[in-house]
C-alpha cells in the first residue's frame, strides 16, 4: 500500500509535527526517522485530530500501535527501546487496512515499512540515509 507521507526536514518540523492540522486524507501521515534506535514518546498538543501511532524497530517491522487523543499532553511512549521509525496516521487507520504489527518481540511477520522507498525520499531530500540506518536500503 503506498501512503503520502510527510517527513520533518528539521528539528522545528519534528517538534511541531501534525500540530495545528484539522484533517489528514486516509492515507496521508506524518513519519518520523530517527538516526538512533530508543524509547520514543510523543504528544498531542495543539493536535485536534485523534491519531494512532506506529512505532517500527529499524528492520522496518511493526512493532506497536497506539492511540493518540486530541490535544492529550500525555506522553504515548513505546514500550520497546529499539523504535527507530514513528508513524503518525489517523486513528482507526492501522486497524482499517489490516496493518498489524508482530505477534511477539521476536518475530518479523508484522507490516513492514518499505525502507527502500524511504532511504529514496530521504536522499530526494538531501538527507544521507546511511545517518539514519538505511545505507543498504537506499544502495538497492
Amino acid at each position: 500500500m503506498q501512503l503520502a507521507v510527510e517527513q520533518p526536514n528539521n528539528l522545528r518540523e519534528l517538534n511541531r509535527g501534525l500540530m495545528g492540522r484539522r484533517d489528514l486524507a486516509e492515507n496521508q501521515g506524518m513519519i518520523f526517522v530517527y538516526q538512533y534506535p530508543q524509547r520514543m514518546g510523543f504528544y498531542m498538543r495543539n493536535t485536534p485530530l485523534p491519531l494512532d501511532i506506529g512505532f517500527f524497530t529499524k528492520d522496518g517491522v511493526l512493532r506497536e500501535v497506539r492511540q493518540m487523543f486530541p490535544f492529550d499532553e500525555t506522553s504515548v511512549t513505546s514500550a520497546r527501546t529499539d523504535i527507530h521509525y514513528a508513524l503518525e496516521m489517523n486513528q482507526g487507520w492501522f486497524e482499517r487496512h489490516g496493518v498489524k504489527p508482530a505477534p511477539s518481540m521476536t518475530s518479523d511477520a508484522g507490516a513492514k515499512l518499505d525502507l527502500k522507498a524511504l532511504g529514496e525520499a530521504l536522499e530526494a531530500r538531501g538527507f544521507k540515509p546511511e545517518n539514519y540506518g538505511l545505507r543498504d536500503e537506499a544502495a538497492r
